[in-house]
């Protein structure tokens, strides 16, 4: 997509030991209040995972920074365009993952799998000795995903370790899988995912470097793999092969995203239900959902309650 939208979406993570995290987080919210940034940034001692959209200036100033820590030198953005903001406000918040996985000992900062260039990635998914797994949220995956890749129908990334356990030696044996090849939307999740194969003793374990979003960017349509389009958490909901916004919307009920034929569903009303929780929901909180929506109609607000909010605007998990 050509830059010549307002808007820079920068989607960034480094999986590297951080120190002083009180101190970085007031210095970074300071920056980012100055500079007129939107968006999130995550720290926590195992490093930094972020999107965040402003000026090229902007959005430049705040990367510069983080590229002062030691460790984090390198630390790569996924860029894509867009015509408004994506985001509300900007927050720089402390947190003991940087994407949750929630079981001790994974430590990415000391070993993950190999990482496969998105010019690489459809020689090695092409391989039939090759398992490749979608290590994102099933409703993500419901958007778009890479031909023939496996759906381990998680709500959460806290799930993987459980279903790895449970489901993926079998899976390999009975596919007769040799190695391993990980994927999710920027990069963080599959790479955490494989410290935390390797450590349970897998081998062969190799993920998509840069995610779907620099797959996106680097390959070509007409060689593309990647069938659908790409869930990403802010305002866009979802995006193209071009980066740029696609067809999905999102319920504000439960966060859930939805295609054109899904919002001409009886169980669609904006802002209030969808078939996806049209049963999930009281008449009150419906109610209450509905004052919302022409609150924010009327252009009062735009935002949501902690227990309404989607979760693909409350945090970053690229």
């Amino acid at each position: 997509m050509a830059p010549n939208c307002p808007w820079l979406v920068a989607a960034f993570y480094r999986f590297a030991p951080l120190q002083n995290l009180d101190n970085l987080r007031a210095e970074l919210q300071q920056l980012g209040g100055d500079q007129g940034l939107l968006g999130t940034v995550l720290l926590a001692a195992e490093g930094v995972n972020g999107t965040v959209c402003g000026s090229v200036e902007a959005v430049s100033a705040l990367l510069d920074r983080l590229r002062l820590e030691a460790g984090f030198e390198a630390l790569q953005e996924k860029r894509s365009w867009c015509d408004q903001p994506c985001f509300l406000r900007f927050k720089v918040r402390l947190k003991a993952e940087i994407v949750t996985m929630g079981h001790q000992g994974v430590d990415p900062t000391e070993q993950v799998g190999t990482y496969v260039p998105p010019e690489q990635w459809n020689d090695l998914i092409a391989d039939p000795t090759t398992l490749v797994i979608d290590t994102r949220n099933s409703y993500e995956v419901g958007v778009g995903s890479f031909a023939g890749a496996v759906d381990p129908q998680t709500e959460s990334f806290r799930e993987f370790p459980a279903w790895a356990a449970e489901e993926l030696r079998p899976l390999m044996q009975a596919r007769g899988a040799k190695k391993l090849a990980l994927f999710c939307t920027g990069g963080i999740r599959c790479e955490k995912a494989t410290a935390h194969l390797l450590q349970q003793g897998f081998d062969q374990v190799h993920h998509l470097e840069g995610g779907i979003l620099r797959y996106l960017e680097t390959v070509p349509p007409e060689q593309s793999r990647w069938q659908g389009e790409c869930f990403v958490f802010d305002r866009r909901v979802a995006l193209n092969h071009q980066l740029e916004p696609g067809d999905h919307s999102l319920c504000h009920a439960c966060g859930l995203p939805l295609t054109p034929q899904q919002c001409e569903l009886p169980s669609y009303v904006k802002g209030v239900s969808c078939l996806h929780c049209i049963e999930r929901f009281s008449d009150a909180d419906r109610k209450r959902f509905a004052q919302r929506q022409q609150q924010l109609e009327r252009g009062d607000i735009w935002r949501l309650e902690r227990g309404d909010e989607c979760p693909s605007i409350d945090e970053p998990t690229v």
